[in-house]
């Protein structure tokens, strides 16, 4: 019933709903700027008789249906956009200069948008018999995500599980990407200041070479911890800023190194930083310079429920059997872990690759979602209603 009745909603609203995500994307915000984008949906929310809880600087969550003993089911949708400049040539491309939805977050709350509105016009004919609360998250692209904010604003209160899609632009729209486990990374950010007295490099032997220790901290890291930590675990360092030095003879008197480190194991990432403090200290301790190490803990790896994934799977195959795929493991890094780290649920990849001409990747200026992943989302956020409803009936 409910499955059937939001994908008949939509047949029905589907300019509706594709003309809110034109005017999403038109209008983009950056992390913690949402503040039109928060009016937008609110006041759509209020025209479908909901009753929107706006936090307290921008985003806002929505309940629908009762509150029960089993708490619960969430839908998260993250509305920031990057800054980064559009060109797709769009015929509703961004207006704001330097701003772009260049990661889908634009697709993610149309589609959780739909959704809240789909409901609310059910409630009207037939009262939900499980409640259901739709998330706008702000801030999802900054460190170290504003899930931790939402969370603290008690988004999670009362709440079972909590879903997501994620649009992949190498995926053909229609096909469901899910994973049990880590489907995405965690995501630190480290940065090496070394500094020495400097000197002549004819006399290298009265000096500390920074540009020595900054190649031995960059040739030596990545290799040890191949070797201290099990490469099944997707473990990754990368240094991508490397700075030093002024003159081809003079040797200089500090260097900084920056990079990421990443993994998709949970334990690894909660013990990691004490190992690489540790290696720093032994591959710089010949050198004879010095060094503080900054360490920037980001955000652990989403760890998909196995539960909550199979009932996404179950939910994607009631509406196509040919949907589901399996969903590879990303390197990226993704703050609805957060929500993880509280409840089970899972997160799913949304096809949204037209099948012809060019891939394009998330955060580039040319990234152009194929709009039918709307009406994929929306339909399969219904299923996965659906689908909750019917494991919790079968519980009680």
């Amino acid at each position: 019933m409910i499955s059937a009745f939001v994908s008949e909603w939509f047949d029905t609203h589907r300019a509706e709903v594709v003309s809110w995500r034109r005017h999403i994307h038109r209008n983009p915000e950056t992390s913690n700027q949402e503040v039109e984008t928060t009016n937008f949906l609110c006041r759509v929310l209020e025209e479908y008789g909901l009753h929107p809880r706006r936090f307290p600087e921008t985003g806002l969550l929505v309940d629908i249906g009762p509150d029960t003993e089993q708490g619960r089911v969430a839908f998260r949708a993250d509305i920031d956009a990057l800054p980064v400049i559009e060109v797709t040539g769009l015929e509703f491309t961004s207006e704001k200069p330097g701003v772009m939805h260049a990661c889908g977050h634009d697709v993610h709350t149309t589609i959780a948008l739909g959704l809240a509105c789909a409901l609310a016009d059910l409630e009207r004919v037939q009262p939900l018999e499980i409640g259901v609360r739709v998330i706008f998250q702000p801030a999802e692209e900054v460190w170290v995500g504003g899930a931790t904010d939402v969370i603290e604003w008690g988004a999670l209160e009362g709440v079972h599980s909590i879903y997501a899609v994620h649009v992949e632009p190498k995926l053909r729209v229609g096909r469901i990407g899910v994973r049990a486990g880590a489907i995405t990374s965690a995501t630190d950010v480290v940065e090496l200041n070394l500094t020495g007295p400097g000197g002549h490099t004819s006399r290298p032997h009265l000096s500390s070479d920074v540009v020595y220790a900054l190649g031995k901290v960059i040739t030596d890291l990545p290799g040890l911890l191949s070797r201290r930590v099990d490469p099944r675990t997707g473990t990754v360092l990368v240094f991508g800023q490397a700075n030093t030095g002024y003159a081809p003879n003079a040797m200089p008197e500090s260097a900084y190194l920056s990079g990421t480190m990443r993994t998709a194991d949970i334990a690894i990432w909660r013990e990691i930083q004490t190992l690489f403090s540790e290696l720093v200290d032994q591959v710089l301790a010949p050198t004879g310079v010095q060094h503080e190490l900054t360490y920037h803990r980001g955000v652990p790896p989403v760890l998909n429920d196995d539960v909550a994934t199979a009932l996404l799977a179950s939910a994607a195959q009631a509406i196509d059997p040919q949907a589901v795929v399996q969903a590879p493991q990303s390197s990226g890094g993704e703050d609805f872990s957060w929500y993880l780290e509280q409840v089970p649920g899972s997160m799913a990849r949304l096809g949204c690759w037209s099948g012809e001409g060019e891939q394009h990747d998330l955060h580039m200026g040319d990234l152009v979602v194929d709009e039918r992943a709307i009406d994929v989302g929306v339909k399969f956020f219904g299923s996965v209603v659906e689908q909750f409803s019917g494991s919790q009936q079968a519980e009680s």
